[in-house]
């Protein structure tokens, strides 16, 4: 299986390298493993659906 970093993910998906840190942490994206300060991520790896709430959603 090949791997890629944290940040070449936050690229591919267009969000930040510390939003997919956290979705590793939490095991939202399956397969993520660490190794030593470094997350690897399997290549074929799906974004996860956003799960933050929004606090307001029909304001007006």
């Amino acid at each position: 299986m090949e791997y890629i970093t944290a940040q070449e993910v936050a690229d591919k998906w267009n969000i930040t390298r510390r939003r997919v840190q956290i979705l590793c942490v939490n095991g939202r994206i399956g397969g993520a493993i660490k190794m030593a300060n470094l997350w690897l991520i399997p290549k074929n790896a799906e974004k996860p659906a956003d799960g933050r709430l929004l606090r307001y959603k029909n304001r007006g």
